[in-house]
């Protein structure tokens, strides 16, 4: 922890400066290598990509995204039994740059080793230095919210750089795909490096695991790992050589189904056997709202990797006649970090603003309400795709407004959500809520790959229906969840009944 009076980064304390760089090398190395996947699976052989189909590598897409949401909840639990937050995220930074480098070479049987590396070594890491924020800070500390602004800075620079330099990297005839993969792994190293020169700013905090295991189930956990990850490399080595065929869209649907009974399963049996009070039952009502919005709208955004991507190399004109330069496809994708910058401040007042005119819409509601905006932006593309159906290639500010209703949605639901879990899950499984709402990413992210394989480069007629189809679905949902929200914004009250209700119950005791 760390006292007032220690001001060493922007008013923060050291330890910020470390996790603030470590964070933003890493979501350098993880987005940059996230916009290039759909497009180097899908370019020919001949431009040195896979050649696969539109449909098998957006799959391959989904289930990249989903796994690395999902592994998020071992990842965590690594860090809080096994081995603490620290060794948590230095060995996950390893994995995820070893995931880079064989990436970068220039073979296409290398390259789900590649993915896979980048997934186990990401829920490592990502989870776990997002908790060592919030560690070094005690209770009292004030700095506690501007500290956790200061670190999305630094996952938004570090993406807006990935996509720019990696972009930049793919489309240049001097370098090419591989380089820009290796370019995510010199972030990664960039990252590592700051992070072990720096450690001693963390004044120790998650370098043990916050709550270790025996000796004995601790071995016991080694083992169901090790087995695990043999696992992983058998299935692997057994797809490399061909022993076994994978369908990608098979499997993507299959673990989209899993992921979500998962959710249901567990959401349902906290509700029935976690011996609720009947608020703490109508909280949870709330907050299934606030999970589905969730997970309808990253099926939604999420095709800004996929669909979206494709849509920007294929049918939008990229080049600026007036200085001679072609727009790198990637770099449509850092408007959502830039809007982000430009716009979070102004969605922080408007809660605050509303709040204090006593005009308070209920988390459902105002996670629908991003839903909503979220799916006009496929409005938009629809009439975009409309354009590109007749044989003409668009004007780039068709994405650009996508991307900012999209980010305008995110900032409506994104912290809103996160918000609803901390205040409306029962306060003994506050956690577990957490990770099942963690889910809702994971199911969200596969079911926007299995979307975007409906993108057929060869039929780009059937490219609007696919964009209003988007569009109308989360319209739907959206207005159904607006109307339960006016009967959940009462459940969601309640739950601060409750708590008024338990805090007079300790003043009158300790009064007596």
């Amino acid at each position: 922890m760390t006292t007032q009076t220690e001001k060493t980064f922007w008013g923060q304390p050291q330890g910020l400066q470390t996790l603030f760089f470590t964070e933003m090398w890493e979501r350098f190395s993880y987005y940059g290598m996230r916009m290039l996947l759909v497009l180097f699976m899908t370019a020919t052989l001949q431009e040195g990509g896979l050649g696969l189909t539109v449909a098998s590598a957006t799959a391959i897409y989904g289930l990249y995204t989903g796994s690395v949401y999902f592994m998020g909840l071992p990842g965590g639990w690594i860090s809080d039994r096994l081995i603490g937050g620290q060794k948590a995220v230095w060995y996950g930074g390893i994995i995820i740059m070893c995931g880079h480098i064989v990436l970068a070479i220039p073979s296409d049987k290398t390259f789900f080793i590649g993915l896979v590396l980048v997934v186990l070594g990401t829920g490592l890491l990502k989870p776990n230095i997002g908790a060592m924020v919030g560690q070094l800070y005690s209770e009292e500390d004030k700095r506690r919210d501007s500290g956790y602004a200061i670190y999305y800075m630094g996952i938004n620079l570090g993406s807006t750089l990935g996509y720019i330099i990696c972009g930049y990297l793919m489309e240049d005839d001097s370098f090419g795909w591989h380089w820009a993969f290796g370019a995510a792994a010199v972030g990664m190293a960039l990252g590592l490096i700051q992070y072990r020169k720096t450690l001693n700013k963390l004044d120790g905090v998650g370098s043990l695991p916050a709550s270790p295991l025996s000796p004995q189930a601790a071995k016991i956990s080694w083992t169901i790992i090790a087995a695990f990850l043999v696992l992983v490399v058998l299935i692997t080595s057994m797809a490399m050589n061909g022993s076994i065929v994978i369908d990608p869209v098979s499997v993507a649907q299959y673990v989209a189904i899993s992921f979500t009974l998962m959710f249901v399963l567990y959401y349902a049996s906290i509700y029935i056997f976690g011996n609720l009070t009947p608020n703490e039952m109508k909280r949870l009502g709330a907050l299934l709202l606030v999970c589905i919005a969730s997970a309808c709208f990253w099926s939604g955004f999420e095709q800004a990797g996929s669909s979206m991507n494709l849509f920007a190399r294929d049918y939008t004109d990229r080049m600026l006649t007036s200085v001679d330069f072609e727009i790198p496809t990637g770099w449509f994708q850092s408007l959502n970090a830039f809007f982000i910058v430009l716009l979070s401040p102004f969605f922080a007042a408007l809660w605050i603003n509303l709040g204090k005119r006593l005009v308070s819409p209920s988390y459902g509601i105002k996670c629908a309400i991003g839903l909503i905006i979220m799916a006009s932006g496929f409005i938009v593309m629809f009439f975009a795709a409309q354009y590109a159906a007749s044989g003409l290639k668009v004007a780039p500010y068709w994405l650009v407004a996508t991307y900012f209703l999209h980010t305008v949605g995110e900032l409506c639901l994104s912290p809103v959500a996160l918000s609803a879990v901390s205040k409306l899950s029962p306060r003994r499984f506050a956690g577990q809520m957490m990770g099942a709402f963690v889910l809702t990413y994971s199911i969200g992210n596969i079911i926007s790959g299995l979307l975007a394989g409906n993108f057929d480069p060869n039929n780009i007629e059937q490219l609007p229906n696919l964009y209003s189809q988007i569009a109308l679905f989360s319209i739907g949902i959206g207005i159904v969840i607006v109307l339960i929200g006016f009967k959940s914004r009462f459940w969601e009250n309640l739950a601060e009944d409750e708590k008024e209700s338990e805090q007079k119950d300790k003043t009158t005791t300790a009064t007596a």
